[in-house]
């Protein structure tokens, strides 16, 4: 365990010699980019006139509160996320296990109950009851229940189901659609090759040609975009690497061009990640970004790259805690994108998850810890490739892998066919 006592990286001189330069061109990006900067010097400049000590607290039991009435309460502002709900489930369930706080049995039998009204009679899980099946919400919903963990959660799944939904998404280029007669992207493989390996469905023919498509979406910049030949992008790179992870093909990825475009997105000021090349910090890539970059570690170091910390990620870890924890928690709980921005559980599951990838290194066998503030702010680790904590993950893969992988049954099409 260590504790950071030092002055906090922020303040002083460093924190004034990073500031944005606009080289006196003003664009709507300068602009908007020294808007955020004089918004978190505010928030920095209050903290240290209040505190002598760089600790800033995680406000738990105010997080707390705000999760746990999400389970059971929203208010009306949530009824554009009517086709997202298992998503608020997986976002709230998470972000409670990180806080290691535990979810009432009375509670977590209810929402199987309700993810079990999401699926699909086809396979797959929908956005809410009677509606499509589609392959965020089946990946929000498979997490959520390897979250809870119990064999009520695991019945939920049918997973021979799940498969033929799979396979009625799956395109002959390797990519999926999100659902039938929707988009591909890259968030598509990763939702299926996360959600088949977690309940251990994998066949065959799943993901012939994937691991190649995925390659063909990074670019020139290192990051890969939405579909090949697109711009750069925090989430979608995460998807394609974890997936990459998932199919044991991370080397197909030009990983050194991979590190260099991420290690970027950290931004210089404000100590959190920006998304994309030229635009604002935003609390969500505390794992979308940071979270590549253990994938990263480890494929590096298994190719015998003998540079690696042992002891830390690619990237300022207490600079990411700084600002995760000074500028992105609101006082009556939740966490947000950046000051001045409302609170929601989006924001707070990935701000937490963020945190606890800037907190923890490594294994079981290798494991050092980087905290701070006081050990109360120490959140319990995540898993890298799922995000979800790693016991839970452990637990799915040993209750699923005691079933066969059910019968492939191939549709000719992933196309919905009109008549």
């Amino acid at each position: 365990m260590e504790d950071v006592l030092s002055p906090l990286r922020c303040f002083g001189e460093y924190h004034n010699s990073e500031s944005f330069k606009d080289d006196n061109v003003k664009t709507v990006t300068s602009v908007e980019q020294k808007k955020v900067e004089d918004s978190i010097q505010e928030v920095l400049s209050a903290y240290q006139q209040n505190h002598k000590l760089p600790q800033p607290a995680l406000l738990r039991e105010q997080h707390y509160v705000y999760l746990k009435r999400g389970l059971r309460y929203l208010s009306d502002s949530y009824e554009c996320l009517d086709a997202s709900r298992p998503w608020l489930c997986y976002w709230i369930l998470h972000s409670l296990e990180l806080l290691d706080e535990p979810v009432p049995a009375s509670i977590s039998s209810d929402v199987c109950t309700f993810l079990a009204r999401c699926q699909s009679p086809t396979g797959g899980f929908a956005g809410g009851p009677g509606q499509q099946a589609h392959l965020a919400p089946t990946y929000a919903a498979v997490s959520a229940l390897c979250i809870i963990g119990t064999e009520e959660a695991y019945n939920v799944i049918d997973r021979q189901k799940l498969l033929d939904f799979l396979y009625s998404v799956k395109q002959p280029d390797g990519s999926f659609l999100m659902h039938v007669g929707g988009e591909v992207d890259v968030r598509s493989v990763y939702c299926a090759a996360s959600v088949a390996s977690l309940t251990h469905i994998i066949s065959p023919t799943l993901f012939e040609e994937t691991p190649g498509w995925i390659a063909r979406c990074q670019n020139w910049e290192g990051g890969l975009g939405g579909v090949p030949g697109l711009e750069a992008h925090g989430g979608y790179t995460f998807c394609g690497m974890a997936a990459m992870v998932i199919l044991g093909k991370e080397h197909m990825l030009n990983l050194k061009s991979l590190l260099r475009w991420v290690v970027c997105r950290q931004m210089r000021f404000e100590g959190g990640f920006q998304g994309r090349c030229n635009k604002l910090v935003d609390g969500c890539y505390s794992f979308w970004q940071a979270g590549l970059l253990p994938l990263l570690h480890r494929a590096l170091y298994t190719e015998g790259d003998s540079t690696l910390s042992q002891r830390s990620w690619m990237f300022e870890q207490q600079a990411l805690q700084e600002y995760i924890l000074l500028c992105c928690q609101n006082p009556a709980g939740g966490l947000l994108d950046k000051p001045g921005k409302s609170r929601d559980f989006y924001h707070t599951c990935y701000c937490l998850s963020g945190l606890a990838i800037a907190q923890h290194f490594g294994s079981r066998d290798l494991h050092h810890e980087l905290i701070l503030g006081k050990d109360e702010n120490r959140l319990v680790p995540t898993h890298p490739v799922y995000n979800i904590c790693p016991e839970k993950v452990a637990q799915a893969l040993k209750h699923f892998h005691q079933l066969s992988v059910p019968v492939q049954r191939e549709p000719a099409t992933g196309t919905l066919n009109l008549p």
